[in-house]
């Protein structure tokens, strides 16, 4: 991993997201791409009066200016850190951006204090995670003792998710984590033991290359709802992290079977790391 997009919007989630930027990047000798949307319409960039040029220049400069008080932050000392201001208006943008400057991971924060809901109703945060063809990172909190040391990948073996699956074990392989791959049996969707096993081995075999090695690493987890299960496993296990599938134009809802998943998102407070099929 050589390069993080950080979007921001100079909020107090932005900042933690870019905290978490700095841990990876030390950690990862990598450099971080701060930016900023300014958002600005056509009609002001475009017409000739002098004033719509002159506010045009006045939110350029003030942005510039907040990002220089936004960076002075002890964290990002020794890092290569380059700032951009950008007249983005929509949030599928991003995507393009975090391409042309060959970024490996978004790194985000998620407003709100009903937790990662924001994700999946409507935020700019959710916007990103579902147009981004890059992976990306989700984070509520300020990082406290920050780790990825163990990370959960959940789906239901699913051979859409392969190609997500094996985006998702490459950046745990550079991260250096410890994988556990969950399926979450439920009353609705109930299987033997003998077909949960038989669907897990098809699935890692299909994934070609020594993934099937990871059978082992495959847990089986009974709860009534999937959101129960990713919640409770990973708080029972120590998890440090929540990695998920998602669709691009339906976002995560595809994955939980048309719900919202608000159980596992309001109670957790664990990061969660996206991968678009």
């Amino acid at each position: 991993m050589k390069k993080i997009l950080v979007p921001v919007d100079f909020s107090e989630h932005s900042e933690y997201a870019l905290e978490v930027a700095a841990i990876l990047a030390k950690k990862h000798d990598a450099d971080i791409i701060a930016l900023h949307m300014l958002g600005l319409s056509e009609a002001m960039l475009t017409k000739d009066e002098s004033q719509e040029i002159a506010e045009a220049i006045y939110y350029l400069k003030l942005a510039e200016k907040r990002f220089s008080d936004f960076l002075d932050r002890d964290y990002l000392k020794g890092l290569n850190v380059k700032s951009a201001v950008q007249n983005y208006k929509i949030f599928k943008e991003i995507d393009g951006a975090a391409h042309d400057y060959h970024a490996d991971l978004i790194v985000m924060g998620s407003h709100g204090s009903s937790g990662l809901r924001e994700v999946f109703v409507g935020s700019n945060t959710e916007k990103v995670v579902r147009t981004s063809s890059i992976p990306v990172l989700v984070v509520k909190n300020r990082p406290i003792n920050f780790s990825m040391d163990k990370m959960v990948f959940a789906c239901d073996f699913s051979l859409e998710y392969i190609s997500a699956y094996k985006k998702a074990a490459s950046l745990a392989d550079s991260f250096g984590s410890q994988v556990h791959l969950l399926y979450v049996n439920t009353p609705d969707r109930f299987m033997r033991t003998s077909e949960m096993e038989s669907r897990a081995f098809k699935f890692l075999a299909e994934a070609g290359g020594d993934h099937v090695d990871r059978y082992d690493t495959v847990r089986y987890y009974c709860d009534r709802t999937v959101e129960d299960g990713i919640f409770t496993f990973s708080n029972a296990n120590k998890i440090d992290l929540i990695a998920l599938p998602t669709h691009g134009r339906r976002g995560l809802a595809h994955f939980f079977a048309g719900s919202i998943g608000e159980e596992l998102v309001n109670h957790s407070d664990l990061p969660v790391l996206t991968f678009k099929i």
